[in-house]
């Protein structure tokens, strides 16, 4: 009984020092939901300038319909796929990713097909359009490195004893990170 006793004084004073952690948690948590946030605000202003780049595109005599089909599909997919930020589990960062993929890939064919076109390749709001998704990429690539980040400190915060007994108790869990696509290390083929 007085080892027992002995224990729990020693429990009482580590959680006492340490002060659990529970705010700090909370504090991580946040700036997790924060960052998807701004992840989530890159892909919805890809997302928004998809169908003036398609109406765009549309005007072109005779432009590939199949090729502005997969466009439009891709976008429907990739903005069918909501997650908050309570469900970052790997495996749902990785379904949004992939529908997120697959858009960024349907864009890919759409802008190498333009190269065929010279009238739309010089038409200015086309090249306005063009730029402006350049710019998107770059950002969507800029927040999902900054949540990536964010998600490695809370994950690191919360698996750190002894706080990763309260982040049990308390319901924090894991995070998923943004990984490299499918394919993304073998790289691309390119000929003249």
């Amino acid at each position: 009984m007085k080892k027992l006793l002995l224990y729990l004084v020693g429990f009482v004073i580590l959680a006492s020092q340490s002060s659990c952690g529970y705010n700090d948690m909370v504090q991580k948590d946040e700036q997790v939901a924060s960052q998807w946030a701004q992840v989530q605000n890159s892909y919805q202003r890809r997302a928004d300038l998809v169908p003036n780049l398609v109406n765009t595109v549309k005007g072109a005599a005779n432009f590939e319909k199949t090729t502005l089909t997969d466009v439009i599909e891709a976008r429907a997919k990739a903005t069918s796929v909501n997650l908050n930020a309570d469900q970052l589990t790997p495996e749902n960062i990785q379904k949004f990713q992939a529908a997120q993929g697959q858009l960024s890939g349907s864009l890919s064919r759409l802008l190498a097909t333009v190269e065929a076109y010279p009238d739309l390749k010089s038409n200015q709001n086309f090249l306005e359009l063009q730029a402006q998704l350049e710019g998107t990429e770059n950002r969507i690539s800029v927040e999902r490195q900054k949540f990536n980040s964010t998600v490695q400190d809370y994950n690191s915060y919360i698996r750190a004893f002894p706080r990763n007994f309260f982040a049990g108790w308390f319901g924090f869990e894991r995070k998923g990170y943004f990984e490299a696509d499918a394919g993304a290390q073998k790289a691309p083929t390119v000929q003249f």
